[in-house]
């Protein structure tokens, strides 16, 4: 029988896992912990994909300084070989500063790839001319990205994986990347990076108030960015049917008429019902429809073309679950239905009336 697996791309690092409380040797607990990508693992183990692996590679000083600043870049180095705490929340252990820069330059390099899916390739240099054909790709990114902002690490992150490699895209000649970010918490380190660019279209949905406390509907984006940075926050408790609503009226809609050339999903599991940092309830399921109608974005505009790159997601049944059932939706195109409220939630119509300003929505 003819394999009919899809093919993506994955990157994936044992390096990573030493970024850990207290250093391999002397590990700690923090919700931060190698583990998530154990259980991350599992979820591609069980994918029924065909995985072509992308090693990860440091990232390059002037990929980093697309949004870090110099100095903050340069200030990691003091980190190396050293254990402590950046912020209450944000740790490094000896190996920590490795470990986001091959995070970042996997991020990078999953771009490439994807991006790369355009040209075409000869088999040892002669013979037909083969498309390269994975269109889709996971990075298990450790430690995650979204919160670090240009100058300061923060919220567990250290350096800003997702806009590393929007920036990337944008090098190599893309002029719109969208970011979707459906981790529980803002993106704010994201959201500031491109908050004056039309050549990001940044759209979060959130639990808020809630850490780090950006993330308000009206906040759209500054001079030629105007309009380009779409927040959905969602108070706490919200599950499958209110996130569908949010995706159908606000997400979906601006994401179509935005028509991305590559889409990037900050794909973090902490709004899982399970999780124990945030407050929201999700179902697995929801995390695969979310995958699966941002794959028909891809297809309508990309080629096809998108990533899912590890941000939080504490409770590891709960990441292992909503990870599997996302490359469902976005590598296979598979996914369940899920629960549709009855009449629009009051904060999905409070972030309609501020999207309305720029885009085509409600």
């Amino acid at each position: 029988m003819q394999d009919t697996k899809p093919k993506a791309w994955l990157v994936d690092d044992a390096r990573f896992d030493a970024h850990v409380l207290g250093g391999p040797e002397h590990p700690a607990y923090h919700p931060e912990r190698p583990e998530r990508l154990v259980a991350a693992r599992a979820a591609i183990a069980e994918s029924a994909v065909e995985w072509s692996t992308v090693p990860a590679r440091n990232a390059a000083p002037e990929e980093l300084v697309r949004v870090h600043d110099a100095a903050y870049v340069d200030s990691l180095e003091s980190l190396r070989g050293r254990s402590g705490y950046v912020d209450p929340d944000t740790y490094f252990a000896p190996r920590s500063v490795e470990a986001a820069l091959l995070a970042a330059g996997g991020a990078v390099a999953l771009v490439d790839k994807l991006l790369d899916a355009d040209v075409t390739d000869r088999v040892n240099g002669a013979g037909p001319v083969r498309p390269v054909s994975a269109r889709q790709g996971v990075a298990l990114l450790r430690p995650p990205g979204h919160h670090a902002r240009a100058h300061q690490a923060m919220g567990f992150c250290l350096l800003n994986n997702v806009a590393i490699a929007a920036a990337h895209a944008i090098a190599r000649g893309k002029r719109r990347v969208l970011i979707v970010d459906w981790d529980v918490h803002h993106g704010n380190g994201t959201q500031e990076m491109f908050l004056r660019s039309p050549e990001v279209l940044y759209l979060s949905l959130h639990q808020f108030p809630f850490y780090p406390g950006t993330g308000a509907a009206q906040e759209t984006g500054e001079g030629e960015g105007r309009g380009f940075t779409v927040n959905v926050p969602l108070s706490a408790g919200g599950g499958d049917d209110v996130y569908r609503s949010a995706f159908e009226q606000t997400v979906l809609p601006v994401a179509m008429e935005y028509a991305p050339d590559l889409v990037l999903v900050s794909a973090g599991f902490d709004a899982s019902l399970r999780d124990p940092l945030g407050q929201m309830r999700l179902s697995p399921e929801a995390f695969g429809w979310m995958g699966k109608k941002l794959r028909d974005v891809a297809d309508a505009s990309a080629g096809g073309k998108i990533g899912l790159l590890l941000e939080g997601g504490y409770d590891l049944v709960g990441l292992q679950a909503g990870l599997a059932a996302s490359i469902a939706g976005v590598v296979r195109g598979e996914a369940a239905d899920i629960a549709q409220s009855a009449e629009t939630p009051e904060d999905v119509a409070h972030a309609v009336s501020y999207a309305r300003r720029g885009w085509k929505v409600g």
